[in-house]
C-alpha cells in the first residue's frame, strides 16, 4: 500500500510526525506540496513569504532526493489535487499535520469527507507545527486561556514527546506527475534583505544561535542594535525549522537564556490556541474598548506617514524601514510601531496588521493578529491602555542610537543623545537634517487616545 504525505506549513523533514507515520504504514510515499489558489486569496501571497516558501519547497525537495524521493507539487483546488495524486499512486491513506485556523479546518474537513467518499483514510496528526497543539491545555470553564501567564504554567509542565530524527529514505512510487518547483527569482518585489528560506539554512541558524548567543538571551533579547534575537520567526511559520524541536535544543542547553526563549515560543503557541477557539479574533476585537478610531483625510495622511517611516519619531521610523528592506522587524520595534499608530495615532489596529502582512515573511495570522490585539488594547492585555513612549523606549533599548542610524542614514551624523529627539536641534544641525517634524506631538497623541477610551 503507498501513502501520501500532504505537507502545509511543516516544510521539514526533521521532527516530522506526519512523515514518519506514512513511512512505518506503507510500501511508498508521495511528499505532496499544493500551491492552492485560496490560500493565497486568504492572505498569503505577499512577495517576501512567496519568495521565502520557493527556497523552502527548493530544499525540501533536495532533502528528499539525497533519500531517493522527490517532491510532487501540483496546483488548484487542495482537495481535487490530493485526490487526483491519491489515485494516481492507488494511495488508502492521506497524512497530514492539523491545521488550527478556520482556513485549515475547513480544508480538513472536506478533504476528510472526499477521502472516505472514495474509500480512504485521512490521518491528521497534532502537535507538528506547534509545541502543545490548541485545545490541549484549558482552565476550567473555559476552552481556552485568556491570559499568558497561567497558559505559560501549565504548558511548561505539559509531556514532551521526543523529536524524531529525518528519515534516511523515502521511496516514492512510480508514475506520480508533478508540477515545476516555483521559483524565489519569479517572484517581483522582494524586500532586498530578505533572507534565504528552508530547512537546511534554519537548522544552521538555530545551531549557531544556540551554541553563540542564546546563554545572553534574557539580557539581550531586547537590545534592538545588538539584535541578539534568532530571527527564527520565519522558519518556525513555514515549519522549516519544528518548534518542540527547538524547545527540546533549548531546555537541553539549560539556563536563563535558553528558557526565555522557550518562554517566547509559548507565546507562539499560545496565540494559536486563543485564534483556534476564537477564529474571528482575524479580524475583530477579542476584547472590545469601544474604540472609536480616526478616520478621514488626517487618519489616512498619518497612515501613509507611519508606512513609509516617515513619523518624525526616530525609532518608529527605524522599524517601520527595517520592515520595508528586510520583511522582518526586531520584536521590540514591533511594539513600539504598533503602539504609536494605535495609541498615539489612535488608528485602528487592522490597519498595521494589513500593512505587517503585506511585508512580513513571518507574516502568521495567529501571532500578528493577537500581537496587535494586545498592543492596541482589544486582545489580551491585562493592561489595556498601556502606551509606549518612542522617545523613552530608544534611550532604553537603544542608548547609543546605533540601530536609529542604521535606518535613517539622515540622522547618521547626530550623538546618542540628539538621535532620539532630532526637533531639539537647532541651527545648523537641524538645517542638516533631512528629517521630518513629529507628526503629532506625544503629549497630544496622548490625551487624544486617553479621551477616546473614556478618559482612563
Amino acid at each position: 500500500m503507498n501513502s501520501v504525505v500532504l505537507f502545509t506549513s511543516d516544510l521539514r523533514l526533521h521532527d516530522h510526525p506526519p512523515l514518519r507515520a506514512a513511512l512505518e504504514s506503507a510500501d511508498g510515499v508521495v511528499p505532496l506540496f499544493v500551491r492552492d489558489p485560496a490560500v493565497d486569496r486568504a492572505g498569503f501571497a505577499a512577495p517576501n513569504r512567496l519568495a521565502f516558501l520557493a527556497d523552502c519547497l527548493a530544499d525540501l525537495d533536495a532533502g528528499l532526493r539525497e533519500r531517493g524521493g522527490r517532491l510532487v507539487v501540483s496546483s488548484g483546488d487542495t482537495v481535487a489535487e490530493v485526490c487526483a495524486v491519491v489515485r494516481q499512486a492507488d494511495a488508502g491513506e492521506v497524512h497530514m499535520a492539523a491545521g488550527y485556523s478556520r482556513f485549515a479546518q475547513d480544508r480538513e474537513a472536506r478533504l476528510r469527507q472526499a477521502l472516505e467518499a472514495d474509500g480512504r483514510r485521512l490521518c491528521v496528526h497534532d502537535g507538528v507545527t506547534t509545541v502543545v497543539p490548541p485545545g490541549e491545555l484549558t482552565p476550567q470553564g473555559s476552552d481556552h486561556f485568556a491570559v499568558f501567564t497561567p497558559y505559560f504554567r501549565r504548558w511548561q509542565a505539559h509531556p514532551r514527546r521526543t523529536p524524531l530524527a529525518a528519515p534516511r529514505m523515502v521511496p516514492v512510487p512510480a508514475g506520480v506527475r508533478s508540477g515545476e518547483l516555483p521559483a524565489r527569482s519569479s517572484v517581483a518585489d522582494v524586500s532586498e534583505g530578505l533572507p534565504a528560506g528552508g530547512e537546511t539554512e534554519g537548522r544552521r541558524r538555530l545551531g549557531a544561535w544556540l551554541s553563540r548567543h542564546a546563554d545572553a538571551y534574557e539580557e539581550r533579547h531586547d537590545d534592538l542594535a545588538g539584535d541578539a534575537t534568532s530571527r527564527l520567526s520565519a522558519y518556525f511559520h513555514f515549519g522549516a525549522v519544528s518548534a518542540a524541536e527547538a524547545v527540546h535544543l533549548a531546555r537541553t542547553r539549560g539556563g536563563p537564556g535558553p528558557e526565555a526563549f522557550v518562554r517566547q515560543l509559548c507565546w507562539r503557541d499560545f496565540h494559536h490556541q486563543v485564534l483556534a477557539a476564537r477564529p474571528q479574533a482575524a479580524t475583530a476585537d477579542y476584547r472590545s474598548r469601544a474604540d472609536r478610531w480616526r478616520r478621514g483625510r488626517a487618519a489616512e495622511d498619518d497612515l501613509r506617514t507611519w508606512r513609509e517611516g516617515r513619523t518624525g519619531y526616530p525609532l518608529v521610523d527605524a522599524a517601520m524601514r527595517q520592515l520595508a528592506h528586510e520583511g522582518w522587524m526586531h520584536n521590540r520595534g514591533r511594539l513600539i510601531a504598533a503602539s504609536f499608530l494605535t495609541k498615539t495615532l489612535y488608528i485602528d489596529w487592522r490597519e498595521g496588521a494589513r500593512h505587517f502582512l503585506a511585508l512580513l515573511v513571518d507574516g502568521d495570522i495567529a501571532n500578528n493578529q493577537l500581537n496587535w490585539q494586545w498592543v492596541a488594547g482589544t486582545g489580551t492585555d491585562t493592561r489595556p491602555n498601556r502606551v509606549l513612549n518612542p522617545v523613552l523606549q530608544g534611550k532604553r533599548y537603544d542608548p547609543h542610537g546605533a540601530y536609529v542610524r542604521r535606518w535613517i542614514p539622515e540622522l547618521a551624523a547626530l550623538s546618542a543623545g540628539a538621535v532620539h529627539e532630532p526637533w531639539k536641534l537647532t541651527g545648523l544641525d537641524a538645517a542638516a537634517c533631512d528629517y521630518p517634524a513629529p507628526v503629532v506631538s506625544l503629549a497630544d497623541g496622548l490625551a487624544r487616545f486617553r479621551h477616546a477610551r473614556g478618559g482612563d
